[in-house]
C-alpha cells in the first residue's frame, strides 16, 4: 500500500487526559475530544436517513470507527484483519459500534451509493453515519481511516488511535512481533473494571478527506 496515504504506524501509549450535551442533526456540541474527558456529542444521519445521536447510547460502551469504503487500509482491515469479525463479536456483547465517514462531497469514499455498497461488501452489521461537513471528525481529531475511539458507559472517551499495531492494516504486526488489537484491549479493561492500559496510539491509514 502506498505510504502517501498513511499517517504513520500505530504507536505505544501516550499521556493524554467535552459534556454530553444534546445536539441537532449534523451538529457537534461540547469541547474538543480529549481522552479522559466526556466525548463530544453529535447527531448524524445514517444511510437510511435516520438521525443517530451519541447521547442516545448513554449507559452503553460505544466504539466509533472513522470509515472510508474506498481506502485500502479500511478494505484490508474489513476483509482479512482486525475489523472483519471483531465488531460483530463486540456488538453481540452489547457494545454499540458506529462508523463515521467525514470525507467531503466530491472526495474519495463520499456519497450514499458508495457507502451503501461498502456496508454490503464488508458485511457491516452497524450504521455508517455521514459527516460531510467534517464537523464531527474535526471535533474528535479524526485523522485517518480507520481511526478508532472508545467511549465508556459514562460517556467518557477512554481510548483513541489505531485499531491495532499492524501499520498496513493487513493484520500482521511489525517485525513479526505480537499483533495487538488496541480497541479489544481497551474494551477488555473496561469489562474487567481495570484502568485502560493503553489510552492513546497513533492512527494509521488513509487521511480523512475533509
Amino acid at each position: 500500500m502506498s505510504s502517501t496515504t498513511t499517517s504513520g504506524s500505530a504507536a505505544g501509549p501516550t499521556s493524554v487526559g467535552p459534556a454530553l450535551d444534546k445536539g441537532t442533526a449534523g451538529a457537534v456540541t461540547g469541547e474538543p475530544a480529549e481522552v479522559g474527558k466526556p466525548a463530544p456529542d453529535f447527531s448524524l444521519r445514517d444511510l437510511d436517513g435516520k438521525t443517530v445521536s451519541l447521547h442516545d447510547y448513554r449507559g452503553k460502551t460505544v466504539v466509533l470507527e472513522w470509515f472510508n469504503p474506498e481506502c485500502p487500509f479500511v478494505r484490508a482491515a474489513h476483509t482479512k484483519a482486525s475489523l472483519k469479525t471483531f465488531p460483530a463479536d463486540q456488538i453481540s456483547k452489547g457494545v454499540v459500534w458506529l462508523a463515521i465517514n467525514s470525507n467531503a462531497a466530491g472526495k474519495q469514499g463520499n456519497g450514499l451509493a458508495v457507502n451503501t455498497d461498502g456496508k454490503k461488501r464488508y458485511g457491516m452489521p452497524y450504521p455508517i453515519l455521514l459527516d460531510e461537513t467534517g464537523e464531527t471528525g474535526k471535533r474528535y481529531g479524526a485523522t485517518n481511516t480507520p481511526h478508532m475511539f472508545v467511549i465508556d458507559s459514562q460517556g467518557v472517551l477512554v481510548y483513541q488511535g489505531a485499531i491495532d499495531n499492524s501499520p498496513d492494516g493487513e493484520g500482521e504486526s511489525p517485525h513479526g512481533g505480537k499483533l495487538v488489537n488496541y480497541v479489544q484491549a481497551a474494551l477488555g479493561d473496561l469489562g474487567a473494571g481495570r484502568p485502560i492500559a493503553v489510552r492513546s496510539t497513533k492512527a494509521y491509514g488513509c487521511t480523512v478527506k475533509y
